[in-house]
């Protein structure tokens, strides 16, 4: 079995990479037109074409010829607050500029993934998770028709310490505000942004209101905009592509036990998937995954009847009580998910970062990975600046900042989309044999287990790696089909799988850009130098 898997991986690498060669001839002359629309939309046609968002300040006020702020960030959640603490850290004068600085209260951005964690030690942030009740994280732990399988993260050759952390969201985001908020050079404010300042096509400020209504405006050389999958100020500085293919129902169970203690629990439930994980040493967060952007109504009952007759039965018997004490309880919360690839107009001045920048479905809990990955990328850059006045150097040297992340973004973003239209039940039988193989090739161990948990966990983002073990499932999803006997309808169906792995994987792989996932070397901002000062 072990020969026959090896020559699967070998052929599909094969097919995988001419086929990723035939995607990038294609895109190539579609890729050189939608750069020269977004060189025009960073010169003159800004003004025309983002006026909802941007004011031009041009003319109109007397503004401080050199700022007293380094960099404005908008919003201080995840991605907020730890770039404040990082950049303040650094010597840069940080205000930061939040809606809200009451603890959020959030069902999601509860996982932190291993390479995350990782991540979050790099920056001097890991003592955030302390204090707070977060629980260790040691892997998932699948459910299917009554069966099971644990998949460990490989964290041998890490220090004992190294694992994933779940948590409350809220605790551990007033963490990190409070741990920025005590550097000297960090000022950390309520309010509310408004729009972006532009004078001749580069960000200069924001407007803002203050929580008394004081209508304010502040400057600086560079802003970045970090206000969450909510964001109202992206449209200026991205094309903004919003998927939303599910929402999360959210659940607390109370004082009950995990089969798998300290992992997190995936049922491949019908129609989608349930997930199970602690958020403290006495909860356990459970999100049912419903398909579409309408869900029952919570007001007249429909959605606790929906939970109690369609999902309690899919559950583990383990949980099955709890699950309907938590729905009698009545604390049921929705929350939309939302997928968006990164696509930025580079714009002097500003900049994205977190869920307004790039989202990606919540299934594998990536977000806060990409969250402190972009942010370490982001920090190594702008090291070497000691000043960021020149924005158009700036943005110029910045573009290499898209290109640098992508190898963790692009495989934790490909994994979240092909996992979760793997995991959902489908009528189609080619897809019903994709889950079925899935299930069972990260059963068999080994590298079949190891390898895709290392790349779901952040600690090995390598998309080759990625395409090949989705490929290799696909293959051995055929091999079961063909043995010991093919038949015209076996062989039919096992082409229906690889066609259908491929419909699954390659419109995700050309969202996120082929050239940058598999070739990054071969894009001249790869190389950008720092601007000389």
């Amino acid at each position: 079995m072990t020969v026959m898997l090896d020559n699967y991986i070998v052929g599909t690498f094969l097919a995988s990479l001419l086929g990723c060669v035939l995607l990038y001839i294609l895109r190539r002359n579609s890729t050189a037109n939608a750069n020269k629309r977004r060189h025009r939309l960073s010169g003159g046609e800004v003004g025309e074409i983002r006026n909802d968002c941007v004011r031009s300040s041009i003319c109109r006020e007397a503004r401080p010829e050199r700022p007293d702020t380094d960099v404005i960030i908008v919003g201080a959640g995840v991605a907020g607050a730890a770039l404040a603490h990082t950049l303040g850290k650094d010597g840069r004068r940080v205000h930061v500029i939040e809606r809200d600085l009451t603890e959020p209260d959030r069902i999601v951005g509860e996982l932190l993934q291993p390479g995350g964690y990782l991540k979050l030690i790099e920056l001097g942030l890991e003592d955030c998770v302390k204090d707070i009740d977060a629980q260790r994280v040691l892997g998932y732990a699948l459910f299917k028709d009554g069966r099971s399988t644990r998949l460990s993260y490989p964290l041998e050759k890490f220090h004992s310490d190294v694992a994933g952390r779940s948590f409350h969201n809220g605790r551990f985001i007033q963490r990190m505000r409070e741990k920025a908020a005590k550097l000297p050079n960090v000022q950390l404010e309520q309010g509310t942004v408004t729009s972006l300042l532009e004078e001749n096509g580069t960000i200069k400020g924001v407007q803002y209101k203050t929580k008394t209504g004081e209508e304010l405006k502040v400057y600086a050389p560079l802003t970045i905009v970090c206000d969450g999958c909510f964001s109202n100020l992206r449209r200026s500085l991205c094309n903004p592509m919003v998927d939303v293919p599910s929402c999360f129902v959210g659940l607390v169970l109370e004082n009950c036990d995990l089969p798998f203690p300290n992992h997190g629990h995936v049922v491949l439930a019908d129609p989608s998937p349930i997930l199970f994980y602690p958020i403290s040493g006495t909860e356990v967060r459970c999100l049912v995954d419903v398909p579409g952007q309408k869900i029952p109504s919570i007001a007249n009952g429909e959605l606790a009847n929906y939970l109690k007759t369609k999902v309690a039965p899919q559950v583990p018997k383990e949980l099955y009580d709890p699950f309907l004490a938590a729905i009698e309880k009545g604390n049921i919360r929705t929350m939309p998910n939302r997928s968006m690839p990164a696509a930025p107009y580079p714009t002097p001045g500003a900049l994205l970062m977190g869920d307004a920048f790039n989202m990606r479905h919540p299934l594998t809990g990536g977000g806060m990975t990409v969250a402190l990955s972009d942010i370490v990328v982001l920090r190594d850059l702008l090291k070497p600046l000691h000043d960021l006045g020149d924005s158009a150097s700036l943005c110029e040297y910045l573009e290499s900042f898209y290109t640098l992340r992508k190898p963790v973004a692009s495989t934790i973003n490909t994994l979240a989309g092909a996992l979760y239209k793997v995991f959902c039940a489908s009528p189609d039988q080619a897809r019903k044999e994709m889950r079925e193989a899935c299930f069972d090739y990260l059963s068999l161990g080994g590298v079949c287990s190891t390898g895709p948990v290392a790349l779901l966990s952040g600690l090995n983002p390598r998309p080759l790696s990625l395409v090949l073990h989705f490929f290799a499932v696909a293959v051995y999803g055929v091999g079961r089909l063909l043995l010991p006997f093919p038949s015209p309808k076996r062989l039919w169906i096992g082409a229906r799988i690889i066609l259908s792995a491929s419909g699954i994987i390659f419109p995700i792989i050309k969202a996120e850009g082929v050239r940058q996932m598999f070739f990054p070397a071969t894009i001249p901002a790869y190389y950008r130098a720092p601007p000389s000062e």
